[in-house]
């Protein structure tokens, strides 16, 4: 089987060079995907993994704007249509300087089967551009979003292309690329998600991703008859997805710890709760990405400039920043400090080393494709009331979101229990993910 999915992984390899986030994806999916395919007759020999690895679309354009100087710049914007075989493609845009190929095609990849988890009707797909918010005025980024959303128009819909806001990209900018898709095809239509609620759209989304990640951990944890009431948590990060873990966790008893950034992490022994959290938001707003900033609000806390966050005793660990940041070394110090469950938040947070050592000690990990789906959970709601010209209470998209993150947690503890009745999410969730898709392509022939 090693053999089998080494020869895979070379195809993939050779066809997409340098682009290791990507290829990193691939290989995680494919090592526990591989032997699932070889031993079901009606998926082997399909090459399935090969047709979802290749994206169905590949769109890069130039985008031109001006700046507030009256000078011309130049970025580049992309768009992924990774996979359609369940629906219309769904995933975020994200204006950061880190953006490139490589990273938009890793988290397309992994959108297909966090999305096919839902049960929602989405396929796959993720966007956006080297261009960043952070340091520019409004007028500058409503110039920049206008002249990306006079290209991307052309390739989406809402039943074609339905993006979404990530980093970089948030409520400021989904309106004025909404404003400019609605001037361009002269439709008002629920083309993007993540909009104002006065345009069409959903409460409680900002809160979402968060919220579904605590929803997904509350119910690792029944499975070793233990809960969150009580239990401290470390988070990394402090934006939305952090923001929302914070407000969930406290909600339901825990005790939030830590909070980091760029410069370092801030340990809080009194927890971070109240207005705490709420001033978490107002870090994010300022614009300066700097952790520290909380110790200047609460000086009861302790910043340790340029550490990571995960040497810190907890609970339960929930990476909410970004890929990569949680490392073997990291892994093997939470497990020593009695870290019991340990939530990807982020999209790719934990190396593939740290994964396989977590696994090896059997303590309770969840892949993002399946923990932090609760944001573009959603999205698909906002979808769905856009379509039924309704907008849903906050009670009532809340309860649909705990729904469906139990519904995921379910798919992964089908698929991902073992003898001993310890559940691999990583296989639970890549297998669930893998079997809705994969139908769905066999269903519609060679495509």
């Amino acid at each position: 089987m090693e053999e089998k999915i080494n020869n895979f992984m070379a195809q993939v390899e050779a066809k997409n060079p340098n682009e290791p986030e990507f290829i990193q994806a691939v290989r995680e999916f494919a090592e526990t995907v591989i032997p699932f395919i070889a031993a079901e007759r009606k998926y082997d020999g399909k090459h399935l993994l090969l047709r979802i690895t290749e994206p169905e679309r590949t769109i890069t354009f130039r985008v031109t704007w001006v700046d507030d100087k009256g000078e011309i710049r130049v970025n580049r914007g992309f768009r992924i249509q990774m996979n359609s075989a369940i629906g219309p493609y769904k995933g975020g845009i994200r204006f950061h300087n880190s953006v490139n190929l490589s990273v938009l095609k890793f988290l397309a990849f992994e959108q297909v089967f966090k999305n096919s988890l839902t049960t929602l009707p989405m396929g796959g797909g993720k966007g956006g551009s080297d261009f960043d918010p952070q340091g520019k005025s409004d007028a500058e980024v409503m110039r920049f979003c206008q002249s990306f959303m006079t290209e991307l128009c052309r390739h989406i819909g809402p039943e074609i292309d339905v993006p979404a806001g990530d980093i970089g990209v948030g409520s400021r900018e989904i309106g004025y690329l909404f404003g400019q898709y609605k001037r361009i095809r002269n439709e008002f239509t629920g083309v993007l998600t993540g909009k104002g609620i006065a345009y069409g759209g959903s409460l409680i989304r900002p809160e979402a991703t968060g919220y579904g990640v605590v929803y997904f951990t509350e119910q690792m944890l029944r499975t070793i008859g233990q809960e969150i009431k009580g239990k401290t948590v470390a988070i990394s990060g402090f934006g939305n997805v952090a923001w929302g873990v914070a407000l969930k966790i406290n909600e339901l008893g825990g005790k939030i710890l830590t909070i980091s950034g760029p410069d370092g992490y801030i340990y809080d022994a009194d927890g971070i709760s109240g207005e705490k959290v709420d001033y978490m938001l107002e870090m994010r707003a300022s614009g300066d990405n700097r952790a520290e900033m909380y110790v200047e609000k609460y000086p009861n806390a302790v910043f340790h400039k340029g550490k990571s966050v995960w040497e810190v005793k907890a609970d339960i660990a929930i990476p909410c920043a970004t890929q990569n940041e949680l490392h073997e070394a990291d892994a093997k110090k939470l497990i020593e400090n009695g870290t019991i469950c340990i939530t990807e938040a982020a999209n790719m947070p934990c190396t593939l080393d740290a994964i396989k050592y977590i696994l090896s000690k059997k303590v309770l990990y969840a892949p993002g494709k399946a923990a932090n789906a609760g944001g573009v959970a959603a999205s698909g709601l906002e979808m769905t009331q856009n379509s039924i010209r309704l907008n849903w209470s906050s009670e009532e998209v809340d309860h649909r979101l705990k729904d469906i993150m139990v519904g995921i947690h379910n798919q992964c503890k089908k698929y991902g229990t073992d003898e001993t009745g310890f559940v691999d999410y990583v296989k639970g969730a890549n297998i669930a993910g893998f079997v809705k898709v994969a139908d769905a392509m066999l269903a519609q022939g060679v495509v």
